[in-house]
């Protein structure tokens, strides 16, 4: 009997490390592919230097910015840097959906890489398996490169990449959050945006509010820089080396991509797209960017993934700043979990005579009801702190920037990450106020030291907190109630505004479940 027992035993201990060696074994055996760096900046050798220069001429050491709060803007810059691109595109993001306004952005890389640009993109690989053929087919293409961090080995078998998750529990809940754009070591995009119809208008049902910086200047070296280190580093790897070619993949790409000026949703993007950037401004220098020296991008390290240079992690660089607020603190973030810690930071801000306003998502508008339940717990504590609270409405006033779509009114979530401090200093990224971007995922972000682009993100925070768009959350004795305006008059709510039962359900359960760290 005991032998049995013994046997079993073996047998599933066996099983197990084979498993953990098939998996992590994978680095070792598998080729990271070989080391590659952003291309040097030519004086005048393609449109993007011809335009870029004469807007740098006499600012030798400024940086000049734009904030991208215009959804359809958003996706204009990032299509216009490719087309104009002449030499390279260093492109990484969370995920890259094969919808509309992806395939869109495609077709624009597509179209850079046949005029012989280099393109180097990398996605996390968290949602990249979902989308491994339009990635398969990217690769095959002699002048694109795809690399995905963290990956999973098991690609196709979702038994496989299951049971792979559950082995590397600890280490697959690590993931690449950042997003850049980078064309001709030229033009840097950066901000909380993926790549997705949610992202730039073209969503049916729901689309986020969001925001991004265009940047030019010096700073451009250390956006190449930054992306060579996650592109070279030991968590990301070809997905060559994962995935058997097809090159069949990619003439179906092109098919598909050119038959989007054939539906009317392509067409109808497509159009404004080509419309707007004409109006734009940005790629012409008519429109006014911000100009300083204090003004650059920050990062986690790659080798967060891996726990490893805790003190360069990104949040050891922004706390400081938020830390020194004498006067006035404003915090946007669509997942706000601050934590014991950080509840006790703010109150204390508070204490010293500075206002601190918070803006979040309602259970309503967020696209994560789980987030929302680790935020509920803290938010008594918040407001009775002195804490000024907003939370987005699902559906804002049109009359107050709500876009009407393709499809029609659609429903909005707050997706911009960003932070103001005394009028000066400030963060726009890809960085939430939450556990997992403070110690699971990798960020980044434009951080500054300017009183104009504070001024700028001041005045988006006052909109987005105006009663015809947000909840201003309060307290009638211990009962948390929201304030608005509707239809012109004054509004008090006694619980969570327009969420279903289904979603306070699930947000209730997460609010007392021990997983807080992983939200």
């Amino acid at each position: 009997m005991l032998s049995s027992v013994l046997i079993i035993v073996a047998a599933i201990v066996g099983v197990v490390v084979a498993a953990i060696l098939y998996i992590y074994g994978r680095f070792g055996r598998r080729p990271h592919g070989l080391p590659s760096t952003a291309l040097p900046v030519a004086e005048a050798g393609t449109e993007l230097d011809r335009l870029i220069m004469p807007l740098l001429a006499g600012r030798p050491n400024a940086n000049g910015v734009a904030l991208v709060s215009d959804s359809i803007e958003a996706l204009v810059v990032r299509a216009h840097a490719a087309r104009r691109a002449g030499r390279s595109l260093d492109l990484q993001y969370y995920y890259w959906k094969d919808d509309l306004t992806g395939l869109l952005l495609a077709r624009e890389i597509l179209a850079a890489a046949d005029r012989g640009v280099c393109v180097r993109l990398l996605l996390d690989d968290i949602n990249a398996g979902i989308h491994d053929r339009m990635c398969i087919a990217l690769d095959a293409h002699p002048n694109i490169e795809v690399r995905l961090f963290n990956p999973s080995r098991a690609r196709t078998d979702r038994f496989r990449r299951g049971f792979e998750m559950a082995i590397r529990a600890f280490s697959a809940t690590r993931r690449m959050h950042n997003k850049l754009w980078v064309a001709d070591g030229r033009v840097a995009i950066a901000g909380g945006r993926n790549i997705g119809d949610a992202y730039f208008d073209a969503a049916e049902l729901s689309n986020f509010r969001d925001l991004d910086v265009w940047m030019v200047g010096p700073v451009l070296d250390q956006a190449s820089a930054m992306f060579d280190r996650y592109w070279n580093s030991d968590s990301v790897l070809p997905i060559a080396a994962l995935r058997t070619p097809r090159k069949q993949y990619l003439p179906a790409l092109r098919e598909a991509v050119d038959g989007l000026a054939r539906t009317p949703a392509g067409r109808f993007y497509i159009e404004r797209v080509d419309k707007a950037a004409q109006e734009t401004g940005i790629y012409h220098g008519t429109r006014r960017l911000h100009w300083s020296s204090q003004i650059r991008l920050a990062s986690d390290p790659p080798e967060k993934a891996l726990m490893q240079r805790r003190q360069n992690w990104l949040l050891r660089e922004l706390f400081p700043l938020i830390e020194a607020a004498t006067r006035d603190l404003r915090i946007i973030s669509p997942y706000f979990i601050p934590g014991v810690a950080g509840t006790r930071e703010l109150a204390a801000i508070v204490s010293r005579g500075a206002r601190v306003a918070v803006l979040t998502n309602s259970l309503a508008a967020t696209d994560v009801a789980a987030v929302h339940g680790g935020y509920m717990k803290y938010r008594r504590k918040l407001i009775q702190a002195g804490i000024a609270l907003f939370e987005l409405k699902e559906q804002g006033d049109v009359a107050e920037g709500h876009r009407m779509t393709l499809f029609g009114r659609r429903n909005a979530s707050l997706h911009s990450k960003a932070f103001v401090v005394d009028g000066l200093n400030g963060f726009v990224g890809s960085m939430n106020f939450d556990p997992r971007s403070a110690s699971l995922n990798t960020e980044m972000g434009v951080v500054f030291a300017d009183a104009a682009l504070a001024g700028e993100l001041a005045s988006m925070f006052e909109e987005e907190t105006s009663p015809s768009i947000s909840y201003r959350l309060g307290m009638d004795g211990s009962r948390l109630v929201w304030r608005d305006r509707a239809n012109g008059s004054e509004r008090l709510l006694r619980r969570e505004p327009d969420a279903s039962l289904a979603r306070r359900m699930i947000a209730n359960l997460i609010r007392i479940l021990p997983i807080e760290s992983q939200l």
